[in-house]
């Protein structure tokens, strides 16, 4: 009898182990939640033992006995907390951060994990199916560290906390006028127009044939810079996921954090032809200010992006790569 074996070479991503000085913690983060971090954020994690739960990611091993428990909450808005484990119970406190459940995303790979192994803070890079890059806080890292693989395509979970929102500057506009750049614009608007919306797998070819009709075609462009998508990582190292983001706002609605109001923003910051649009739930505290701002509206936004891999959503990347 013939055996066949078949090797798989299972590799995790590239880590990158930052210390305790390169670590900023979550006062900041806290910040965008209370003035009084000394007093409600240890009333919070209190409170939310009666409610807590202990979420899975892709472990379907999670228990009680292991020696790091996360905990989280089954609310829109809600608080992580990480405890260190002794013969099932807790030994001591660990880490604690405010996170928002997203129910967008994309099919991603896991480039590079930088993390602080003490505090078990880690930030993914992430390269989606259409080459962008992006940085996000891991949700889930202390169940999911183990887990992770090169190569292997996630469907991962973004959302975000928001330091400041303002609408964007409608008066930024630019005047294109090289003759070539306008051409290229009119005959990629003309031919997906005339596809339906559809960007054919013969683009190049059909813009390289495409001739203008009128004089009026090859005109100058003005394009507005206030109603366009754009993302920018942070460019210091660990802490990549503040971000800069401009977009528009697909949907608005409000959820409560602790007896706050928090305004959610589903909000799409990259949007590019033949790619999945980078839709992230964003939250940020009621005021009369970010409360005037509406479904369409185009905003710009500094926010701290976090992601969450969950196994049964796993099919969803699968599904994106096919």
């Amino acid at each position: 009898m013939t055996i066949n074996y078949q090797y798989k070479n299972v590799q995790p991503p590239t880590k990158i182990a930052l210390s305790e000085e390169q670590t900023v913690g979550h006062a900041d983060h806290w910040r965008i939640l209370t003035d009084d971090m000394s007093e409600d954020v240890p009333n919070w994690l209190s409170q939310m033992i009666d409610r807590a739960v202990m979420p899975k990611g892709l472990n379907s091993n999670v228990s009680a006995y292991d020696n790091r428990l996360l905990l989280s909450e089954n609310a829109p808005c809600h608080i992580n907390q990480v405890l260190a484990m002794k013969a099932g119970k807790p030994e001591r406190f660990i880490n604690a951060y405010p996170c928002i459940n997203g129910p967008y995303g994309l099919s991603c790979q896991i480039e590079r994990v930088i993390v602080n192994d003490a505090s078990l803070d880690a930030v993914l890079r992430l390269k989606s199916s259409d080459g962008s890059i992006i940085y996000a806080f891991d949700q889930l890292y202390t169940v999911n560290q183990h887990l992770y693989q090169q190569q292997e395509s996630y469907f991962v979970n973004f959302s975000a906390w928001v330091h400041e929102i303002t609408l964007s500057n409608k008066d930024e506009i630019i005047v294109v006028e090289d003759q070539e750049a306008i051409r290229y614009h009119r005959a990629f608007n003309d031919i997906v127009a005339a596809n339906d919306g559809v960007v054919p797998e013969d683009i190049h070819d059909k813009i390289k044939a495409w001739q203008p009709e009128t004089d009026a075609q090859m005109a100058p462009v003005e394009i507005n810079l206030g109603h366009m998508c754009a993302y920018l990582f942070g460019d210091t190292l660990g802490q990549e996921d503040e971000a800069w983001c401009q977009g528009q706002i697909l949907g608005k609605q409000e959820a409560s954090f602790n007896g706050q109001t928090i305004l959610l923003f589903d909000v799409v910051i990259l949007r590019e032809p033949n790619a999945m649009p980078f839709v992230v739930r964003m939250g940020a505290p009621k005021t009369s200010v970010n409360d005037e701002l509406q479904v369409n509206d185009y905003i710009q936004a500094n926010i701290w992006l976090q992601a969450a891999i969950y196994k049964e959503n796993q099919g969803i990347a699968q599904s994106q790569a096919s």
